[in-house]
């Protein structure tokens, strides 16, 4: 028995695993790879040079590899990419990258978009991430594993989003969010560490304890310049993974300047 409904229109040059079930009214272009246990309930359009890996389900009204919402597409053979087991629900967008982002959008493993959440062009998100309804993700935006942005809240372009970080709903976030930081606010401003997604994830005591120390010396101390407080953490050679993903972080410097506390 086919798992293709009689009513998708699927063009005969994709490549489409057997095993992946295409429900009603679907529409999948010529350059669409699907790969083995992917699920299109219904009426999802998947188009442009796209690739669905294995075990992602697909919720109906949703457009995935639609061209970019750039004034500077000149329609470049860009691709989208989502990885395994990823949960896409109601009016999902996303798009292929362009030029400009080395013409590829990313999106990894075990991730949830609820309804509505768009992901533009270019952008790089990685596993574990949750995006909850109408998250509207800009162009190039860089986001770790594990973070959660809640619903309604915008994150403008070329700006990343550290592992483990969570996004207030309702939040503007304009400048890069460090590895489990906690943001909320229109603009979003830090507000500590998302020191509840760290317990829910089984960081023990020590680390958190390490967590709190690198933050304070970060952020908490407003007498030294920004540089210098980086240089000071630094200097004290905490063993810490959690420690050394901020450092990280922080010296790999993007285009953004970096979401702080709100100044008292």
């Amino acid at each position: 028995m086919s798992l293709f409904h009689s009513t998708a229109i699927i063009d005969k040059s994709s490549n489409i695993h057997p095993d992946a079930e295409i429900g009603p009214f679907c529409v999948i272009g010529p350059d669409v790879i699907i790969e083995e246990n992917v699920k299109l309930l219904s009426n999802v359009v998947v188009q442009g040079k796209t690739t669905i890996c294995s075990g992602t389900k697909v919720w109906p009204f949703t457009v995935l590899g639609g061209d970019p919402q750039d004034l500077k597409f000149q329609g470049e053979n860009g691709s989208l990419k989502i990885g395994r087991n990823n949960n896409i629900r109601e009016h999902v967008t996303m798009h292929i990258g362009t030029e400009a982002g080395g013409l590829e959008t990313k999106v990894g493993d075990n991730n949830l978009f609820m309804a509505g959440a768009h992901v533009a062009h270019d952008c790089d998100i990685g596993n574990n991430c949750v995006l909850a309804n109408n998250v509207m993700i800009a162009g190039h935006v860089q986001i770790g594993d594990w973070a959660i942005l809640g619903g309604l809240s915008a994150v403008h372009q070329w700006t990343r989003i550290g592992s483990h970080s969570f996004l207030g709903g309702f939040s503007a976030l304009t400048k890069d969010l460090i590895p489990y930081g906690l943001a909320v606010g229109n603009r979003a401003t830090l507000e500590g560490l998302n020191l509840t997604g760290l317990r829910r994830r089984n960081f023990n005591n020590e680390e958190i304890k390490k967590a709190k120390r690198a933050y304070s010396v970060l952020f908490e101390n407003e007498e030294n310049e920004f540089n210098n407080r980086i240089e000071k953490l630094k200097s004290e050679n905490i063993k810490s993974s959690v420690v050394e993903e901020l450092i990280s972080f922080i010296t790999q410097k993007g285009s953004r300047s970096y979401c702080l506390p709100q100044e008292s």
